[in-house]
C-alpha cells in the first residue's frame, strides 16, 4: 500500500483580495489619467477634440472597468477563497523580483553593460549554484559580445549611467 503524502494546509492571502486590491488599482490609475486629460484639455473645442479628449474616455473606461472588477470581487455570491500566493510562492517570486528591481536602479547609476553583467552573475551563482568564475567570466562575455555588437557594429550606444563606468573605453 502507497503512503499518501500529506500537502500542509496553504495559507495567505485569498484570491478575492488581491482581485479586489487590483481593481482598485485600476480605478486609481484610471482617475490619474483622467485627472491628466482633464488637465490637458478633454473638451471638444472649435477646431475638434482637445489634446486630453480621448485619454479621457480611456480613463473613464479604466474607472469604470476596475469599479465592475472590484464590485464581482467584493460582492460575489461564492468569493474565491483559494490562497493566491503562499509563502514559499512569495519567496520564489521575490527572488527575482527585488534584483530585477536593484538591477534597474543599478542601470542608472552604473549603466547597462556592466548592470547587466553584475546582474547575470548574480543569478549564476545564487539561484543556478554555479561556480563564481564561470559566472563572472559568462556575465563579462555575454557584455562583451552586447557591447560589440550595439556600439561598435550598429553604432547604436546604450545607456553609459551616470558615472559611465567604460568611459575609458572611448564610447
Amino acid at each position: 500500500m502507497e503512503e499518501e503524502e500529506i500537502q500542509p494546509e496553504r495559507t495567505g492571502v485569498a484570491n478575492y483580495v488581491v482581485e479586489a486590491v487590483v481593481a482598485t488599482l485600476i480605478m486609481l490609475l484610471g482617475l490619474l489619467v483622467l485627472q491628466g486629460s482633464w488637465s490637458l484639455g478633454s473638451k471638444w473645442t472649435s477646431d475638434g477634440p482637445g489634446s486630453g479628449y480621448f485619454p479621457f474616455y480611456i480613463g473613464l473606461l479604466m474607472c469604470i472597468a476596475g469599479a465592475g472588477a472590484l464590485y464581482q470581487a467584493l460582492m460575489a455570491k461564492e468569493r474565491d477563497m483559494e490562497v493566491f500566493v503562499d509563502r514559499a510562492q512569495l519567496r520564489r517570486v521575490l527572488q527575482v523580483l527585488i534584483p530585477a528591481v536593484i538591477y534597474v536602479l543599478a542601470v542608472q547609476v552604473i549603466g547597462l553593460y556592466v548592470a547587466s553583467a553584475i546582474y547575470i552573475a548574480g543569478f549564476m551563482i545564487v539561484l543556478g549554484k554555479y561556480s563564481p568564475v564561470k559566472s563572472v567570466i559568462t556575465a563579462v562575455c555575454i557584455n562583451v559580445v552586447f557591447f560589440l555588437m550595439f556600439e561598435v557594429w550598429f553604432k547604436v550606444p546604450l545607456f553609459k549611467g551616470m558615472f559611465d563606468p567604460l568611459h575609458f573605453l572611448g564610447y
